[in-house]
Order: C-alpha cells, then sequence, then structure tokens
C-alpha cells in the first residue's frame, strides 16, 4: 500500500508537475483517509469499493465537514484511484459517479414508520441467516449506529439483561439503550443460533457470515439491499437509511436534540440540527397534504 501512495506522490512531483501547497493538499487527504480505514474499517486501501467510499463521504458529515471540503476530499481520492488504476493496483475506481451537493446540504431520505415496519418484517425466521438479520436489522434501528459501528461490535458488548449495547467508536464510549424487540431477536441470535455460525469458539465478533467469521461491510450492504428489494420499498435504502430514520422518528415523538446527539455519537450538535429541519419539512409536506385549507 505504502509504495503506491509514495508513487502517487512522486506522481504529481515529477509527472503532474503539480504546486508543493496541491500536493501537499492532495497529500493530507489521503493520508486522513487512510487512517479512517486503518483506525475505523480495517480495511486496505486498494481493498476500497464505491461503498467504502461512500461510508467515508457520510463519516465526514458526521464530523461536521462541510460539502465543499467532502468534494474536495473526493477529487483527491479519485485521482488517487486513477493512479492507481493506471499502475494496475487497482482494476476500477471506485470514486467514480460520486457526488456531493457543493450549494446546500440536501436533507436526509428516511423511512416512513410502516417502510422501517415492512423492513424489518422481511428476514423470515426459518433458518440461522433468517434469525441473524432479522437480529442485525433490529439492532441497527434500535440504535441508530454506523454500519461500521454494528460490524465493529462484540458478543461483551451487548447486556440483553441491562437492554443496552456499548458502541465504541473514535476512543468514545456510548450506551445505547435497546426496545424489547431489539433485545429479544438479538437474545435469540445469541444464544441459539450464532453458536451454530461461529467456525472458532473463541470468536468474539457478533455478527458473523455464514463461513463463521466477522460479518463485512459489503456483506451487510448486500442484506439490506435485497430485503429493500423484497420489501418493495420504493426508496435508495443503506445503513445510513436507517440511522437517518432513527433519529427522524425520536425527534417526531419528542426526544431531545441532546440526547438524540449522544446516542448517534456526533461531536457537533450542528450535525445532529439537520433532523430537526428534516422534521419541520416532513410536518409541511402533511400540513398541505391533509389539511381542507391547503388543497
Amino acid at each position: 500500500m505504502n509504495h503506491v501512495i509514495d508513487g502517487y506522490e512522486d506522481y504529481l512531483t515529477r509527472v503532474k508537475q503539480a504546486s508543493q501547497n496541491t500536493i501537499a493538499s492532495y497529500m493530507r487527504d489521503i493520508h486522513q483517509y487512510v487512517s479512517y480505514l486503518n483506525t475505523v474499517i480495517h480495511l486496505d486501501v486498494l481493498e476500497a469499493d464505491r461503498d467504502t467510499i461512500v461510508d467515508y463521504t457520510h463519516w465526514l458529515s458526521d464530523r461536521g465537514k462541510s460539502p465543499a471540503t467532502i468534494s474536495r476530499t473526493l477529487a483527491s481520492l479519485k485521482s488517487f484511484y486513477t493512479y492507481a488504476v493506471s499502475q494496475g493496483a487497482v482494476a476500477e475506481n471506485p470514486v467514480r459517479n460520486i457526488h456531493v451537493e457543493k450549494t446546500e446540504k440536501k436533507l436526509p431520505q428516511i423511512l416512513t414508520g410502516k417502510e422501517v415496519e415492512l423492513l424489518l418484517e422481511q428476514p423470515k425466521c426459518t433458518d440461522l441467516k433468517g434469525y441473524r438479520d432479522k437480529a442485525m436489522l433490529e439492532l441497527l434501528y434500535a440504535t441508530g449506529i454506523r454500519v461500521t459501528e454494528l460490524i465493529n461490535l462484540n458478543v461483551g458488548d451487548v447486556s440483553l439483561t441491562g437492554s443496552f449495547i456499548k458502541c465504541v467508536s473514535n476512543d468514545r464510549m456510548r450506551i445505547i439503550p435497546l426496545y424489547p424487540a431489539a433485545v429479544r431477536a438479538l437474545g435469540t441470535y445469541i444464544n441459539d443460533i450464532r453458536p451454530k455460525l461461529i467456525a472458532d469458539p473463541d470468536e468474539v465478533s457478533l455478527f458473523v457470515n455464514l463461513s463463521g467469521e466477522r460479518m463485512s461491510r459489503q456483506g451487510f450492504w448486500k442484506i439490506i439491499k435485497h430485503y429493500q428489494e423484497t420489501a418493495k420499498i420504493d426508496k435508495d435504502i443503506t445503513p445510513h437509511t436507517l440511522r437517518h430514520s432513527f433519529a427522524a422518528h425520536l425527534l417526531e415523538n419528542g426526544a431531545d436534540l441532546r440526547s438524540i446527539q449522544e446516542m448517534l455519537g456526533h461531536s457537533d450538535i450542528s450535525s445532529t440540527q439537520i433532523y430537526a429541519q428534516l422534521v419541520k419539512q416532513n410536518l409541511k409536506t402533511v400540513y398541505n397534504k391533509f389539511h381542507p385549507k391547503a388543497q
């Protein structure tokens, strides 16, 4: 990996003859991205795919980075991966066709309560995979954690008796409650299903794939896309969609922004305030649709 990054810096200097400021800016973005891959999702820079990049943009946004900053970062990553493709280090550029709104930050898409229920009903508890997928979806909606946090959970991070999980991210630990249905789904999975899935009795990962090893991000993306299709929900559902829905539904039902900020793990309240705008927008839509004088 390092030789590709070093080669890219040399390419910027000798071939592109970029200015020192441009090189410094590009390399700063690359090194911050590599640090994220190493410490947050434990992935090699040459193994990243489009979903990795999309997740990274969400991660940056959650930390208060502006659309302009994220767009600049994408430009840096696109340039790096273009070089990596030219060197045969990767087969294709994972940054292709990823764009960020530069002027106005679009409000996130959320699911309605009925759509969430429909999605959660899709995993059929008739085999090991169905029980596992049910537990994963219930946990994701119950807590609003990020997909990387979900797959990094260990069995010891779950308290069934206390009805909460411990989530550690960026050296910060937060305690997030679980609703009863999520506790039941997790209890069944942990006690009855997971022991039949794990390949190694010493495996600590909470969620494992059918080979008995820790679930990957790519594996979970495929799972959620599958259930979107079976539910016939006409929205582009990603793990982040459930995170957004979790926050918006809490706010709609009276939760305060500070509590939501804590559960989401936002370092800046401004990242959480977007859900207040979203709820107001939804209220306006309901008003215009149902008020007799609004037609």
